[in-house]
């Protein structure tokens, strides 16, 4: 399902109200997994994989860990969930990813 994410810059935006987005730019549909872990190499287990939907599991040896699902409505918008602990803090939020454009060079 990863793979039929198209890539380029994506804004994620926060499902919490606060209207708060960022943009991302996103090679492959696996980047969306770590959100709260980017660029880290972490271990990386699957709970679900379906056509349209992915539970991924992962641990970031002594930085945290995080479970994260995403359920792909197109190819440029995605609705993601995610939960784990990062430095520390605990981190719960859902958020709507949809592709913008290209990234910058």
């Amino acid at each position: 399902m990863l793979d039929q994410i198209e890539p380029g810059r994506w804004e994620i935006r926060l499902r919490d109200g606060t209207r708060r987005s960022y943009p991302i730019c996103v090679d492959n549909g696996r980047k969306l997994i770590q959100l709260r872990h980017d660029a880290l190499n972490c271990e990386r287990l699957v709970i679900d994989d379906r056509a349209d939907e992915v539970t991924v599991q992962y641990t970031c040896r002594g930085r945290g860990y995080g479970r994260t699902s995403i359920r792909r409505e197109t190819g440029r918008l995605v609705q993601i969930e995610t939960q784990g602990i990062a430095e520390g803090l605990p981190f719960d939020f859902a958020a709507e990813a949809r592709r913008t454009g290209d990234c910058g060079g």
